[in-house]
């Protein structure tokens, strides 16, 4: 309470002599003691145009620095979320891309902000396009104006803080330097007009020395790295004294980093040197920062000494700048490229693939076939077989039945076909396929037969669900059944449900799950699957077993 009384006091002092809290530029920030936390953060806006909201890193600078001396109790508020900064910060803003100040006091837009966000402080960057569009500086005043009665209707206590705009030179716009210049030098005396002891206005310069060349993005409008950087350090000494700061001391930022210089060694790492800032006080510490794929710099690391070593995963850019106690912070220095070298690779990996298995044995009985081979020889050690088949004695193409960690393999299926085997080590090499064996399969005798009907569910471009009934027709329970589905047009099912199928393409042999393989005499059951492509529908052919 007291604080509040002595802060009032100040004000009204102020306000009685006809002045206004004018913050001169400064080539860097300030230090100051926060005052203990309030029981509710202060709600701070910034306001204005892409300068401030797209992406507008002076937010993430000054968010960071007051995180960083100790104002830890506020809240950055706006309608729009932040983004797009290598700083993480809080975020949210009115930075409205194009706006006009005049066209946000004409169209009342402000109020519904100003509801949504209860602001205590507002931080206002607005007028570029304004004078952008050639319009007079007493109409933009009047908006200011407009905009600092309508924040005051919002909170009568309202503390405003409103920039001096930097400048900007864009191409084609000949009236904008000396635009953005008469409206600059009226806002001192628009604000001292304006200002109250409950709610005063304090004016920040961010045009002087801020250069349109240097601290842009090539636009001659929008800042840069550097000229968000002087945004932040001409809005910290401004901001904090609101938020209960002791009178700012150390101004001076560190020099920038001398003669970084990038080192890589293996296995893969970068380490960075450079050569140490200067400060009036002293430096505590340096930022690292970086980029890679020309992405956007962000920070990877903190360090005291005038070094950094990283792993290097990929061709990354690196930049460096110090801080000093007081917060303040060196612009960064130029980018310096780091690559991968040539380290010498892994131990030569297993290239070597096994031996071909022997040709394989059939033993063929009622609706099914066991495949047995000679194994197969590796330096390594095999790690299985991979069992394919082709349909009848000649022709076809021959596509995936299934696997085997051992030198044996079962399917059920009647019909006739052509298996061959071939080894897999761990490393992934294959051998050369065995010599092929024809077999044929038929059903068990004695036992009556299946059917299996296809039908089609569903279906949309390039895909498609199915369903097959299978149906006892024998006099018999079954106890189990096998279907063979056989797709013409390179249909291949991606899933299958009520069944299962070691098949990765046609022809699919699919059995039955543990719990629908029992059938009794005309007992019927369902299994469904997706599958991808179009064409003919498959033919389903059913093997049961006794």
């Amino acid at each position: 309470m007291r604080r509040r009384l002595v802060y009032a006091l100040l004000a009204a002092l102020v306000a009685l002599a006809g002045l206004v809290v004018t913050m001169p530029a400064l080539s860097a920030a300030v230090v100051a003691s926060p005052a203990s936390s309030a029981a509710a953060p202060v709600r701070i806006m910034p306001l204005g145009d892409s300068i401030t909201g797209g992406p507008g890193c002076w937010r993430a600078l000054l968010w960071d620095r007051l995180q960083r001396t100790g104002f830890t109790n506020i809240d950055f508020v706006g309608t729009l979320p932040g983004g797009g900064c290598s700083v993480a910060h809080d975020g949210d803003n009115e930075g409205h891309g194009g706006f006009l100040a005049t066209g946000i006091a004409n169209q009342d837009q402000l109020p519904p902000w100003l509801a949504a966000t209860r602001p205590d402080i507002v931080l206002m960057h607005l007028g570029t396009n304004d004078v952008w569009n050639n319009l007079p500086t007493a109409s933009i005043l009047a908006a200011y104006g407009k905009l600092v009665d309508q924040m005051r209707a919002s909170n009568a206590g309202m503390k405003i803080v409103v920039a001096r705009i930097i400048p900007m030179t864009p191409s084609g716009c000949t009236w904008c330097p000396s635009g953005v210049a008469a409206l600059d030098d009226a806002i001192p005396g628009w604000a001292a007009g304006k200002t109250t002891a409950q709610s005063p206005i304090t004016v920040v310069d961010q045009f002087t020395g801020f250069d349109t060349v240097a601290d842009t993005n090539g636009d001659g409008v929008h800042p840069d790295d550097s000229g968000f950087q002087k945004m932040s350090d001409r809005w910290y000494p401004a901001l904090t004294p609101l938020l209960g700061g002791a009178p700012p001391t150390d101004t001076t930022a560190p020099t920038v980093p001398a003669g970084l210089t990038v080192t890589v060694g293996c296995p893969a790492k970068v380490t960075l040197n450079w050569t140490a800032s200067t400060d009036n006080v002293g430096v505590t510490g340096y930022d690292v920062y970086r980029s890679s794929n020309s992405g956007p710099f962000t920070s990877v690391g903190t360090t005291t000494t005038t070094s950094f070593t990283e792993p290097l995963a990929g061709v990354y850019r690196y930049e460096v700048r110090a801080r000093d106690a007081a917060g303040n912070a060196s612009a960064f220095t130029a980018p310096v490229t780091a690559a991968p070298p040539p380290c010498p690779t892994n131990p030569p990996q297993d290239t070597r693939p096994p031996t071909a298995p022997g040709t394989p044995t059939a033993s063929v009985t009622c609706g099914s076939v066991r495949l047995t081979w000679a194994a197969s020889t590796d330096d390594v050690g095999v790690t299985g077989y991979d069992i394919w088949r082709a349909p009848g004695t000649t022709g076809g193409t021959f596509v995936s039945a299934g696997t085997s960690a051992t030198t044996s393999f079962t399917q059920s299926g009647a019909g006739t076909f052509r298996y061959q085997i071939r080894a897999r080590d761990a490393a992934g090499n294959t051998s050369s396929f065995s010599s092929a064996v024809t077999v044929t399969v038929t059903a068990c005798p004695g036992t009556g037969a299946c059917t299996a009907v296809y039908s089609q569910v569903g279906g949309w471009p390039g895909a498609f669900q199915g369903q097959v009934t299978v149906t006892n027709t024998g006099t018999t329970t079954t106890t189990g059944w096998t279907v063979t589905l056989t797709f013409s047009s390179g249909q291949r099912i991606t899933q299958i449900w009520g069944a299962r199928t070691d098949g990765t393409a046609s022809p699919y042999v699919i059995a039955n799950e543990s719990y629908n393989g029992t059938l009794a005499p005309a007992a019927a059951t369902t299994f469904g699957f997706l599958a991808s492509g179009t064409g003919d529908p498959p033919t389903a052919t059913c093997v049961r077993t006794p």
